[in-house]
């Protein structure tokens, strides 16, 4: 696929996206064996999707990623210490509802790695030092966000998350297709077929197909929880305005460079919706909103999205 075809189509995946969803909730609200189909295509989609996501990462980009001290200190520390810490004080103040509240930490605890690279590209960010980092990020969040949601939930929905469903769930949907993705790349390189990452389209299609499934699969369950979700639409406006003053503040306090600032910015903005989404379909009766809560906040944050690509080069100008 061309640059000119990839960059369309990550242009217009803000408009896509919404779109996806409102089709998928037709069709699964009118005619409920489309809802019955989408629930049993839905982990399959996930996997290419997540497949798909993947293939963009480079292993070897970790050493990029060391080498530049102030840089990395800075996304580590924001995306894995201060914002956690956000969200420990942001729980208590949420509505009372477990589901929701699992559905919040979930979603805003780890950064992203897919859309992530997309926006900052768009937004003039430094791509070599975002590609560098989203590997360790990766590795980060599988790490710490079990102990996240250890330390910071109550007792029923922490057992509900952290069950043996939940992690062969999250182990199997997200180590396979990394496995796979890996095993690509090694293949394709020693063929000389050049770089499997060159198929940054691939996940824009696969995630509006994801994002149909879930509101087709959730239809009826969506109408039910609008009034709950609607509760957390500024919640998650709110983070989006927090995370880029906390970009700014780090870049500053670091006298990091403009791009690396962007970087900063659209990684703490974006957070990691759909590599958490099977934790979430794998949860027990009674958690099903938690994946809308995951589809809210990442349409949520597309609209920031379409804002930071405004604001962020404002908010860190590159003086010529």
């Amino acid at each position: 696929m061309s640059t000119h075809f990839t960059s369309a189509l990550e242009r217009w995946q803000i408009a896509l996206y919404p779109g996806a969803i409102g089709l998928g909730w037709l069709l699964g609200h009118h005619w409920p064996a489309v809802s019955t189909a989408a629930d049993a295509l839905l982990w399959p989609a996930l996997a290419l999707l997540l497949y798909a996501t993947f293939l963009q990462l480079d292993p070897g980009a970790l050493r990029t990623a060391f080498g530049d001290a102030r840089f990395l200190g800075a996304a580590v520390l924001g995306n894995f210490i201060l914002i956690p810490l956000g969200i420990a004080m942001l729980l208590p103040w949420l509505p009372g509802d477990p589901a929701l509240q699992l559905g919040v930490a979930l979603i805003l605890l780890v950064p992203c790695t897919d859309w992530f690279l997309s926006f900052n590209r768009l937004g003039g960010g430094d791509n070599g030092q975002a590609i560098a980092f989203t590997p360790l990020a990766l590795l980060l969040q599988a790490i710490l966000l079990p102990l996240y949601l250890w330390l910071l939930l109550d007792e029923g929905p922490r057992l509900s998350v952290l069950g043996p469903q939940t992690l062969v769930a999250f182990a199997g949907l997200v180590g396979l297709p990394l496995t796979a993705a890996m095993f690509t790349r090694s293949r394709v390189r020693q063929r000389g077929g050049g770089d499997p990452g060159a198929w940054v389209w691939l996940p824009v299609p696969l995630l509006a197909l994801v994002v149909a499934l879930v509101s087709a699969a959730h239809a009826e369950l969506l109408v039910a929880a609008t009034g709950r979700l609607a509760l957390l639409i500024p919640v998650f406006a709110c983070f989006l305005l927090a995370a880029a003053l906390l970009a700014w503040l780090l870049a500053g306090l670091l006298n990091l460079p403009p791009r690396q600032g962007r970087v900063l910015a659209f990684s703490f903005g974006s957070r990691n919706s759909f590599v958490v989404l099977p934790i979430a379909l794998a949860l027990p009766a009674g958690y099903e909103v938690v994946a809308l809560v995951i589809v809210l906040q990442a349409m949520v944050e597309l609209a920031g999205m379409l804002m930071f690509l405004i604001w962020i080069p404002r908010l860190f100008p590159i003086r010529t």
